[in-house]
């Protein structure tokens, strides 16, 4: 086993760690928790068995396999940007509607309040 193999091991084998310590801690979701772990579990087969890597390189004519992964790479990045893109559109529209919510009920509560002032002024 060469020492790129033990390198990608060791680091497949912390980002798994580091996930379930993040979880634990409730600083990660699951959904995206499931994401890295997969792409965890993808680096961690092809640093022990590199031959798949050049064996999908062989049959996608990829020259360089470690250009493959980059390529790889770049594509789960660009999904994953688009995801978040998507839930942050969604998340903004919920806070613009929350927003809005707030802003009658507080225009209600003051509408309510103001007739009972004005009574308890004219008695005294």
């Amino acid at each position: 086993m060469t020492s790129a193999n033990v390198l990608g091991l060791a680091a497949a084998i912390i980002v798994v760690v580091t996930l379930f310590e993040m979880l634990r801690r409730h600083r990660l979701r699951e959904k995206y928790a499931l994401i890295w772990f997969v792409l965890a579990m993808g680096s961690l087969v092809i640093a022990a068995f590199p031959a798949i890597l050049f064996g999908l390189s062989d049959l996608l004519n990829v020259q360089v396999p470690s250009n493959l992964i980059f390529f790889i790479a770049s594509l789960l990045l660009l999904a994953m940007s688009l995801q978040h893109s998507f839930e942050i559109g969604k998340l903004e529209e919920r806070t613009r509607t929350l927003a809005e919510e707030i802003a009658l009920l507080r225009l209600n509560a003051d509408a309510t309040q103001r007739p009972t002032d004005q009574i308890d002024r004219s008695d005294q």
